[in-house]
């Protein structure tokens, strides 16, 4: 089963996920669904210093809006604050310094930013995917503290926030690898099987598609949404998967072709009149599930991911 869906999902990546299989479905977009101002919201972008992150940051930029980047590398932050500033024209550009696989220092940064700023959307797009297994300080796996608690926390914690404002939104960036994972809350920082970096990405991304579903469920005040954003051409692609980017090459999608759909759910009125907590492609939702795969979870498989994170989110406040 483990071989047919991996075989499935690459055949389905193949017509659907590449650079191909996005100028195919935006035939059917709507133009004037981006035809949009956005000058007064506030958007927080994490990992908005390349490939994706910066694309859809750039857009944003470029209608108005007030992008905070949430970056690990000052350096290289500091390059693409620039750079989206060149590009938009806008001023509004702020800088936040903070590692996602470090939970302390998530909590100190939403104190501070919500001391300063308002949010109106927050762009989970920031990740990681570590191939060989390796714990951070605090003695987490990298990848299930980066993609999963990461992101468990600071989305948990800007709520209160983002519930303040007109049209809040929460965004996550998935990935296709999910649809070969079903939910393990067994085994969250990989300590048992044999270590496979992809597959635990693909695990983290499985429990981003699963925690957003629960959370439109718990804050119909904000509208939360999960994305695939195809195969992109990215640094973390390069990085990361050397050999899958060797093999698809110049098929794989552009930053801004895998940004499109992420800006999409951000800005578009379009975006926000599907209901809460779906999982799209290419502005339009999708299954959560191959068919046959066999990937759903129990509520109350659901219901222990979300109180495992809650108790290691708390450990670190």
């Amino acid at each position: 089963m483990f071989l047919y869906r991996n075989a499935a999902w690459f055949a389905k990546g193949l017509r659907e996920y590449t650079k191909s299989g996005y100028e195919s479905a935006s035939k059917d977009f709507v133009p004037d669904d981006l035809e949009v101002q956005v000058p007064g919201r506030a958007f927080l972008v994490t990992g908005g210093n390349s490939g994706i992150g910066k694309a859809t940051a750039i857009e944003i930029a470029k209608r108005g809006g007030t992008v905070h980047l949430a970056c690990r590398d000052p350096e290289r932050a500091a390059g693409a604050k620039g750079e989206i500033i060149r590009e938009s024209g806008n001023q509004n550009i702020f800088l936040h310094i903070v590692d996602l696989s470090e939970p302390k220092k998530i909590w100190k940064f939403v104190e501070n930013f919500k001391q300063e700023h308002k949010l109106h959307v927050l762009i989970n797009n920031a990740g990681c995917m570590v191939n060989e297994r390796e714990l951070t300080e605090d003695g987490l796996e990298k990848n299930f503290a980066t993609n999963t608690l990461g992101v468990y926390i600071l989305t948990t914690a800007l709520i209160p926030v983002l519930e303040k404002e007109h049209d809040p939104r929460v965004i996550t960036v998935s990935s296709g690898g999910m649809l070969v994972q079903k939910l393990n809350t067994s085994d969250l920082q990989s300590e048992r099987a044999a270590f496979n970096g992809t597959m635990v990405y693909a695990q983290n991304k499985r429990q981003q598609v699963v925690l957003t579903e629960r959370w439109a469920q718990m804050h119909p005040a904000i509208h939360f949404s999960s994305v695939h954003p195809g195969w992109v051409d990215t640094p973390a692609v390069r990085l990361s998967m050397p050999g899958f980017h060797a093999r698809l090459g110049d098929r794989l999608r552009s930053a801004a072709q895998g940004a499109d759909t992420v800006l999409w759910l951000a800005v578009s009125p379009a975006a926000a009149a599907h209901p809460s907590g779906l999982f799209f492609q290419d502005r339009k939702p999708v299954s959560r599930h191959l068919p046959l795969a066999r990937t759903s979870s129990s509520p109350a498989e659901e219901e222990k991911l979300i109180e495992i994170l809650e108790q290691l989110a708390q450990r670190f406040k």
